[in-house]
């Protein structure tokens, strides 16, 4: 197998450089870009497997940037990893909504950075994952077909939405969810929910689950994960 390619877009020379240097000292293919009409043009002629994409960009921002990857079919599966500067949450709610892998705040630990791109590398190679598979995670055992859940074999009773949330987050442990992705897993968008209703549920879900509930995180400003 060859190595796994990776873009940048970063219009920083220092940044750029940066991230170069130690994703190619980590091993992999690397290319870079400093604005966002290179970026689309590089990734339709090399194919990346993961974008790493600053949002601040001159011209064509990174948000502009993630949503025609994610809206053309010929590019929506490549992997992408969001730059932001801290404060950006809005920033980051609406890239994770827009269908961005992961994000990463500056000033950031280039080994953090790896750790991040593997991990979605990793879970880009995986058997994706159905909704009707017996979860087994941490001491959880959590079994779709009869709605059932166990903390350490002990019965934990949910009500349907705490169980289709803890369902939403524990399919995928690691990945951000926006407090608008769990509303529109767990209702489908039939309803309107407030961002103060999940976190109400969420609440609600992690005493219920006692020892377990500590592996349902809050990603501050953006939303929940699932430990993994």
């Amino acid at each position: 197998m060859g190595k796994e390619t990776i873009l940048i877009v970063e219009d920083e020379a220092d940044i750029q450089e940066l991230v170069r240097y130690n994703l190619a000292k980590a091993g992999y293919l690397v290319f870079c870009v400093g604005s966002g009409e290179e970026a689309l043009k590089r990734v339709r002629s090399e194919s990346p497997d993961m974008v790493v994409l600053d949002l601040m960009l001159p011209g064509m921002d990174g948000l502009e940037i993630c949503k025609e990857l994610k809206n053309d079919t010929a590019t929506q599966n490549i992997s992408i990893i969001m730059l932001t500067a801290k404060g950006e949450e809005d920033d980051i709610v609406a890239g994770l909504e827009l269908g961005a892998d992961d994000y990463i705040t500056k000033p950031f630990s280039p080994r953090v950075l790896i750790a991040r791109i593997r991990a979605v590398l990793r879970r880009k190679g995986e058997k994706p994952p159905s909704e009707t598979d017996v979860i087994r995670i941490h001491n959880l055992v959590i079994h779709p077909g009869r709605h059932e859940v166990l903390v350490d074999g002990e019965s934990v009773e949910l009500t349907l939405t705490e169980f289709k949330v803890l369902q939403t987050l524990a399919i995928r442990p690691g990945w951000v969810f926006t407090r608008y992705q769990i509303a529109d897993a767990v209702h489908g968008g039939e309803d309107v929910v407030t961002d103060r209703s999940v976190d109400v549920q969420i609440a609600a879900l992690r005493k219920k689950l006692g020892s377990a509930g500590k592996y349902v995180e809050t990603v501050r400003g953006v939303g929940y994960r699932f430990k993994e």
